[in-house]
Formats: structure tokens, C-alpha cells, sequence
């Protein structure tokens, strides 16, 4: 199952009514069992409702569902947090709105992590919970440091750390130095494991090539949940066959995505090899034990030829 985070900048009335730009974006949705969404600005909610409807209609053997944070900001400008989600392979079984309010640094965030958590149903990893992010990116090194803080928040309050935290870190560029990385605590603690590289260009924009949006999960066990190597942009404007301005028109960001190791997949490693010969050597002796029906011709045969081969595929 993949899972994956898409900034697709702005998206709201203007983008669901560009027929083109939800053609485009529902190929890009399917793709995944669970997508977080990033900067949705549809303060009536009618926009995000029929491009569900849409998804769906491309999705009748596998619907999706859809589930989204309140309207998040300090001032006039919101955004929301969407997550769309494979009914068929997740079931959503808690979400948590952090409160942002730690004493002494209170309001951390510009748009606080809506956390949710999903028991999945046909991957090795059962438990799965996301933490979302998308930093102002003035504040990135801050706000990504204190991501540590909701971390140790999300795992006292469900006793779990099977956590993946996804989405538009801002981590590059101006925005953020190497020097300033290493003293963020999600990075210079070694359990959390950044999947996406700091050579990975995730921008849909010939313009430049930062590494904005990242995937970070928690733990060897969480690791070892990952196909290896999966954690990737996915360049829908050469997939799709799209010019820059195509795709610019849609965002200015790759999704970035993961997959989870599946259940049938550690069946079939776990499972015994099929060994074929010890059956067929008991054939062998049975035909040898038993009585030959005219031992002269046999004996014969035996002597000049050997002993038949045995017809054990190879």
C-alpha cells in the first residue's frame, strides 16, 4: 500500500472547477491508499466534497473516503489538512487535533498537526499513525524542531511509535541550512529516519531543485515496514506527459510517497520452499519395493540399462 503527501498549492474552487486539473489529479489520488493533502483552501467545504465525488466516480470498486482538519492559521488566511483514504485496505480509528499550548511556547505551530491513526488491513504494519506538516516557512527550523514535542505527545496519548510524519517540511533552500538541520531534534536523534534525501529535488518547478517535502518514520520496526527504496517523488508532469506550465497549473510540488510491505509479501518469504525430491524418492523406493510382474525381463533391463530415471523435475 502507498502511502503519500501532495501539496498541491491552493487548492480549492478555482482547481476543482478546471476540469483538466481534477482529471489530472484524480489519476494522481489513485495511485494511493492513503494521501495527505496539503494547502486546502476551501473555507465552504463544497469544493473538497465534489472532488471526492469525482474520485470516486473513477474509484466504484474501491471508494474513498475523506476526513479534514479545521481551518488552521494565526490570521485572515486558513488552510486544512485532508487526508483521502481506501476504505477497502485502512480503517480510520482516532484523530487528534494538537493543542499547540505547551507552557512557555505556546503557538509553536502557524497550522498544528491534525493526527490521525489507522489500523491497516493488509500490510505487515497494523498500526499506523501520521503526523502532517506543512511549516510557514519563516518559522520551518522552529516549527520542525517542536514536531519532536508532538511526537512524544502522539505516543504517550496511544501508546504507540509505529509514526510517520509526512509533508512540506521547507527544509531547504533559504528557509532552512545544513548547519540549522542538525540541531532539529527529528533529525539529529537517530531513531527517526528520513526517507526522502537531501539530494531529492520534489519540486514540479524546472526552476529549482529544493527538497521541500519529506517522509520521516520512527524506529527500526517502522523501517522495516518500508519497501526498500520506495520513498520517491512522483513526477506526474513526465508520467502524464505534461509542459511545465501543465503542470505548474496543478502545483508547484511533487507528491511524495511510500509503500508498505504488504501481508501477502511476508507470506511468501516466510513461507517454506517447495522441495519436490523427497517425494519423488519415495516414489522411487515404493517401485523398488514392490513386486515386479515378470522379474526376468526386468532383470534384464536392470542389468543393461541401470536403474529408471527418475522423472523429478529439475
Amino acid at each position: 500500500m502507498k502511502v503519500a503527501s501532495f501539496n498541491i498549492q491552493r487548492f480549492g474552487e478555482n482547481k476543482v472547477s478546471d476540469g483538466k486539473i481534477v482529471s489530472t489529479l484524480v489519476k494522481i489520488v489513485s495511485r494511493y491508499g492513503i494521501i495527505l493533502i496539503l494547502e486546502v483552501v476551501d473555507a465552504k467545504g463544497t469544493a473538497m466534497r465534489k472532488f471526492l465525488q469525482e474520485l470516486n466516480k473513477a474509484n466504484k470498486m474501491h471508494p474513498y473516503k475523506m476526513v479534514m482538519s479545521s481551518r488552521l492559521g494565526r490570521k485572515s488566511y486558513k488552510e486544512q489538512f485532508m487526508f483521502l483514504y481506501r476504505a477497502d485496505l485502512v480503517t480510520l480509528t482516532d484523530t487528534y487535533q494538537y493543542e499547540d499550548n505547551q507552557k512557555g511556547d505556546e503557538d509553536a505551530f502557524a497550522r498544528e498537526p491534525y493526527i490521525l491513526r489507522f489500523t491497516c488491513l493488509d500490510t505487515v504494519l497494523k498500526d499506523l499513525v501520521l503526523i502532517p506538516v506543512h511549516t510557514k516557512p519563516e518559522d520551518s527550523e522552529k516549527e520542525l524542531d517542536e514536531l519532536y514535542d508532538v511526537f512524544l505527545t502522539v505516543k504517550e496519548k496511544w501508546k504507540t511509535d509505529d509514526i510517520m510524519i509526512l509533508g512540506d517540511f521547507n527544509a531547504d533552500g533559504a528557509y532552512v541550512s545544513k548547519k540549522k538541520m542538525k540541531k532539529i531534534r527529528i533529525r539529529s536523534d537517530t531513531n527517526f529516519h528520513w526517507l526522502i534525501g537531501d539530494d531529492v529535488d520534489t519540486t514540479a518547478n524546472t526552476g529549482n531543485d529544493h527538497t521541500y517535502d519529506r517522509i520521516v518514520v520512527y524506529g527500526d520496526d517502522m523501517l522495516e515496514a518500508i519497501v526498500p527504496n520506495s520513498a520517491q517523488p512522483f513526477d506526474f508532469p513526465q508520467a502524464y506527459g505534461l509542459t511545465e506550465d501543465m503542470a505548474l497549473s496543478i502545483s508547484d510540488h511533487y507528491p511524495v510517497e511510500v509503500t508498505l510491505k504488504s501481508t501477502e509479501t511476508k507470506k511468501r518469504r516466510e513461507s517454506p520452499p517447495l522441495n519436490p525430491k523427497p517425494v519423488e524418492k519415495a516414489r522411487a523406493k515404493k517401485r523398488r519395493e514392490s513386486p515386479p510382474l515378470n522379474p526376468k525381463p526386468v532383470e534384464r533391463v536392470t542389468r543393461g540399462r541401470g536403474r529408471p530415471k527418475s522423472n523429478a523435475a529439475v
